[in-house]
């Protein structure tokens, strides 16, 4: 790791604090490269990269580099689905079962009958019946790539389609909307509703309704192997602890017949995760689509105001003191009349945040490595908020039009 963090994009006068405390995060957590990007009124007000896309080749990351975003791909999801509620295609109370009927599970398989009552507003607030977390058993099924498939006598790796007839022939967790419980699995089955109800696939549909109408053009599903990487997007690492380098561990490939393989690019499917976790953005990307959807008149929505609400209105209660709550793909936190709405996101090789906040900034973080003790999301929360803070001057520029 290097002590020395190239930070590239143009300095912005009385917003010097994030150029210390990232280079600062970076170094104590050995993470190679990162993009951070700040959003008041409506404007872009700050956009910077720091250490390296590239780190064998010392290639510095751009303000509007590519990383893979995983779960901050939850909220461009849940937008997807209200927008077709907007367009009258689809209601929040829909069951699901219909628009995955097609997808059958393997021959001789019981379907547990609490499939028929998991609805669309289920889905979106992880209270499906699904629970990874459980003891003795527990398990997240998009990352079962190899099971999956073998237990339905499906191509490797499971598709998302697959993993969703491997789940059709096991019993649910617990009663849908019975509690909440995070489920990749439930924001995968509602890329297969996006499917259906518009025809489209996944992200055909969700670039040209939600991403493209706001300026965000370079925001595409990623791929999992490195030679598929689409261009200007970051290489991904692997710290083994902070200090030590970044030797990413080999695992076998999901890919049958391609041995072993670093974690980021292979270790899991990452294309079977599309509508949960594939998305591949930039801050400048995300700011631009957070601009759309945040029900603030400074940019356009995408949305109307009553869905905006009702996207971020009060879901199941996820923190223990209760001043906060789960959402349609927002983690919303209702503060002075307002609400700070935030998605934090981490793969092998990424760390993603995406926040609204209560007082009209909103910010983004990405890095290309995740913290290998866990604390990076904490302490990089706690610092975006401390320098949001400390500006005393706001810029009055606006950079969106100085990036692609």
């Amino acid at each position: 790791m290097q002590p020395d963090i190239p930070i590239s994009g143009a300095a912005v006068p009385g917003m010097g604090v994030y150029d210390q405390i990232i280079p600062d995060l970076m170094r104590k957590f050995a993470i190679p490269g990162g993009a951070v990007a700040v959003l008041h009124d409506g404007r872009l007000i700050y956009a910077r990269g720091f250490g390296y896309a590239d780190v064998e080749n010392k290639t510095p990351v751009q303000p509007d580099a590519l990383f893979r975003i995983a779960s901050v791909s939850k909220p461009i999801t849940a937008a997807a689905i209200m927008k077709l509620v907007e367009e009258g295609k689809l209601e929040l109370d829909d069951r699901v079962a219909p628009f995955i009927a097609h997808l059958t599970p393997r021959p001789g398989a019981t379907v547990d009958p609490r499939w028929e009552q998991i609805t669309i507003r289920h889905l979106l607030t992880h209270t499906g019946g699904w629970d990874s977390t459980k003891p003795n058993g527990g398990f997240d099924p998009m990352y079962r790539p190899v099971i999956a498939a073998t237990a339905v006598n499906a191509p490797a790796p499971a598709t998302a389609e697959t993993i969703i007839r491997y789940m059709k022939g096991l019993p649910l967790d617990f009663n849908p909307g019975e509690k909440y419980v995070y489920s990749n699995f439930g924001y995968a089955i509602l890329g297969r509703v996006i499917e259906r109800v518009s025809g489209m696939p996944y992200e055909e549909y969700v670039r040209a309704r939600v991403l493209q109408p706001l300026g965000a053009v370079r925001t595409r599903q990623g791929k999992t192997r490195m030679r598929d990487a689409l261009p200007d997007e970051v290489k991904y690492y692997v710290p083994e602890s902070p200090g030590l380098g970044m030797t990413a561990p080999l695992v076998p490939s999901v890919f049958p017949g391609e041995g072993t393989v670093p974690i980021p690019y292979g270790g899991f499917h990452l294309e079977a995760s599309d509508a949960s976790g594939a998305w591949v953005s930039s801050t400048v990307d995300l700011l631009r689509f957070l601009a759309g959807v945040d029900g603030r008149a400074n940019r356009p929505d995408i949305l109307s105001a009553g869905l905006v609400a009702e996207m971020t209105s009060s879901g199941p209660t996820v923190c223990a003191s209760g001043a906060c709550y789960y959402a349609f793909g927002w983690l919303v936190r209702p503060t002075q009349g307002d609400a700070t709405w935030s998605h934090a996101g981490s793969n092998p090789g990424t760390s993603s945040l995406l926040v609204r906040s209560h007082h009209n900034f909103s910010w983004v973080a990405l890095f290309n490595a995740r913290s290998p003790t866990g604390t990076l999301a904490g302490e990089l929360d706690a610092a975006l908020w401390d320098a949001v803070a400390s500006i005393t001057s706001v810029p009055t520029h606006d950079l969106f039009s100085s990036f692609r």
